[in-house]
């Protein structure tokens, strides 16, 4: 039986944090919709309603949005890497790197939302990504 490429798992810890994300965000916003007597309207224009939100029950569902982004070229470029045979070692550095970097993300967005913190964590797992990317080219070439 063949062993599973060890950078399976920063994958799977990204995804489980997306959906820790996602459950968080039902759980802010379904209990302010209701305490804001909000009647949802299919007709309004996408997030006018849930705008009028209080701030801090939005910033869930922008990072949830988030990590549906960027986080998309991870799991291509780690699923790459693992059917190169290339899921061990720097990458796998690189890849648990990204995934913290992304849930320190998550934390300050979800939690605190200054956006001067935000980016630096959001740069540092650009650059874990652009590693991973660089080391997938080296592996073609």
């Amino acid at each position: 039986m063949q062993t599973a490429s060890p950078i399976l798992a920063p994958i799977v810890a990204l995804v489980t944090w997306s959906m820790f994300i996602w459950a968080w965000m039902y759980a802010t916003r379904l209990p302010a919709i209701r305490k804001a007597k909000l009647q949802l309207d299919p007709a309004a224009p996408r997030g006018e309603q849930m705008n009028t939100l209080p701030a801090s029950v939005r910033w869930k569902a922008d990072n949830y949005n988030h990590l549906m982004e960027q986080p998309t070229l991870f799991y291509a470029i780690t699923f790459a890497l693992a059917l190169m045979g290339q899921g061990d070692g720097v990458n796998l550095v690189l890849a648990w790197a990204y995934v913290g970097l992304r849930i320190v993300h998550s934390l300050f967005q979800a939690l605190i939302n200054k956006i001067e913190i935000r980016f630096v964590f959001f740069m540092l797992s650009s650059l874990m990504l652009v590693g991973l990317t660089i080391s997938a080219i080296a592996q073609l070439l």
